[in-house]
């Protein structure tokens, strides 16, 4: 079977450039430890994965539509058009597409939606007749977590994968579930409030009784503690808004075909991948 494994660019360009224990330069004076990391982050990602497809996919500079539905979706994120160069994660991404470029490796930037939904298309349109390895911290895709599709959440030696079971174990629910777990709770991440009263022990709860979010707002009045039941039917609108934000559906559009997209590891290493681009 076809294992494609999907990564989510910013997302492991971020984890790498701040994770670094220094800024490096290479002979020419020129900042590289993003770069550095994530190609040596995304090698080590494919020889443990060991995919026969692969793509990174990157979030564009466009209107965010989710923005519509919540002005403050997102709006505690950095600014980075006022960040100095060398703080900067973007000083690097050119570096890092030119790397995928000379190690033949399909990326794209997203030109009308989020990388988060470009990858979620991918998932659900292959998600049967392909293993799908989605490679991100972002726990948005847990919602996507079925027995072909799971998210690796790379530390290096510590590299978790998530499947079902890890789901049940963590938060007592379903990846089917977790779009209605994530909205009762909310997401400092994204800042999106979910209900106060409603911690994760209660949302899983409350899922466990009810199902959904939709039958635990049609059955708010059954709800037995008040304090929750209040702050359920209070937050009803934004218990809404929030759902609509947070889950992840199909996208007719997709920037590759499966086809386009298979790859073979060669065994090339990062430093020759450094020197390939002229950063070394």
């Amino acid at each position: 079977m076809n294992r494609l494994l999907i990564v989510d660019g910013h997302n492991l360009l971020f984890q790498m450039f701040y994770g670094m224990p220094a800024r490096i330069v290479n002979d020419q004076g020129k900042a590289i430890q993003g770069t550095l990391g994530f190609v040596g982050a995304l090698l080590k990602i494919i020889r443990k994965v060991e995919p026969t497809h692969i793509t990174v996919l990157f979030d564009g500079e466009h209107e965010n539509d989710r923005s519509s539905l919540n002005p403050d979706y997102k709006g505690n994120r950095i600014d980075y058009s006022e960040i100095a160069e060398e703080d900067n994660p973007f000083s690097q991404l050119n570096d890092v597409y030119a790397a995928l470029d000379f190690i033949g490796i399909k990326h794209a930037e997203t030109t009308f939606c989020e990388a988060d939904d470009l990858i979620a298309g991918y998932a659900l349109t292959y998600g049967k007749e392909s293993e799908i390895i989605i490679s991100s911290f972002d726990s948005d895709f847990f919602q996507l977590i079925t027995d072909q599709v799971s998210v690796l959440r790379y530390r290096g030696k510590d590299t978790v994968i998530c499947t079902p079971e890890y789901i049940k174990e963590k938060y007592g629910i379903t990846p089917t579930q977790y779009a209605d777990f994530k909205s009762l709770t909310g997401d400092t991440a994204d800042n999106i409030k979910g209900a106060d009263k409603v911690g994760l022990k209660t949302a899983a709860s409350l899922l466990h009784e009810f199902g959904t979010l939709d039958n635990i707002l049609v059955n708010a009045e059954n709800i037995k503690k008040l304090s929750v039941k209040e702050s359920i039917i209070r937050n009803t609108e934004r218990l809404k808004t929030n759902y609509k934000i947070i889950k992840l559906g199909n996208i007719a559009s997709l920037p590759f075909s499966l086809d386009e997209l298979v790859y073979t590891y060669s065994g090339i290493t990062t430093i020759d991948i450094l020197k390939g681009i002229g950063l070394k």
